[in-house]
């Protein structure tokens, strides 16, 4: 006998459940000023290689997976800032990504050819099966909601803000790490700042085309699976990246 779906809210309760469990330890080594530009670089060039210059390319197999037109349309919308940056400040975020490597000093060419750790490879092969996976539900959960989502995901879906105005998210670059350790220019800083313009609507769209077309219980516990299995190879991705840099747990 099939077990009942879940509500809607039960299931998006669920999904921040998982979300609630993105963090790792190594998070504050890598944002306080006792890391080196060289852990940063290789931070940052596992980050690109794994999912940063790729990111609309996810979205766009799943996007070719026909889902419904609204969620057609959410993806689209994505896709197109992503690629192109025309909802916020006119350069693809992978551009705007080497726009602050170079702030901190990086070359661009040291973005390409990377090789990635075998936890960063493992955790990436997944990235790419599942943004091609026959169910879109599935693809969408993973790139939109745990890909894109953070550890913040519950207050940001559950007590939403408004738009930040161009005053507060100048004070959000001024206090960012890079800029505050790295003494990264704020000039540089424009992915923050994209991401602060477009990234509240995202999230409400992430969680409401998994939530309103995962409807069955079938398809909500391999939803949820398949959370906790990339929760999982990203957990491990981290570790690699940390071990790698020679940090250990304080």
């Amino acid at each position: 006998m099939s077990r009942k779906a879940l509500s809607r809210n039960q299931f998006r309760d669920r999904l921040l459940g998982i979300m609630a469990q993105k963090h790792h330890w190594a998070w504050p080594q890598f944002a306080n000023n006792g890391i080196t530009k060289d852990q940063l670089k290789l931070h940052f060039q596992q980050e690109y290689e794994v999912y940063v210059r790729d990111f609309p390319v996810f979205l766009a197999r799943i996007h070719g997976q026909n889902p419904p037109a609204e969620v057609r349309r959410m993806l689209a919308e994505n896709i197109y800032e992503e690629d192109t940056g025309r909802l916020s400040l006119g350069k693809s975020h992978p551009t705007l990504f080497l726009t602050m490597m170079k702030g901190l000093g990086y070359k661009v060419r040291e973005f390409e050819r990377i090789t990635l750790l075998p936890a960063s490879h493992r955790y990436r092969v997944w990235l790419d099966r599942l943004s091609a996976h026959h169910n879109w539900v599935i693809g969408a959960a993973v790139l939109t909601i745990f890909v894109e989502g953070s550890i913040h995901d519950r207050k940001e879906i559950l007590s939403p803000s408004k738009a930040k105005t161009r005053k507060e998210i100048e004070a959000l670059v001024i206090h960012h790490p890079l800029v505050r350790h790295h003494h990264v220019s704020p000039h540089c800083m424009d992915l923050i700042r994209a991401h602060q313009m477009v990234e509240a609507g995202h999230r409400q769209d992430a969680y409401q085309m998994v939530a309103n077309y995962a409807t069955d219980r079938r398809q909500q516990d391999a939803v949820l699976a398949t959370l906790q299995k990339i929760l999982a190879l990203w957990l491990r991705y981290r570790d690699g990246i940390a071990r790698a840099c020679g940090l250990k747990p304080l």
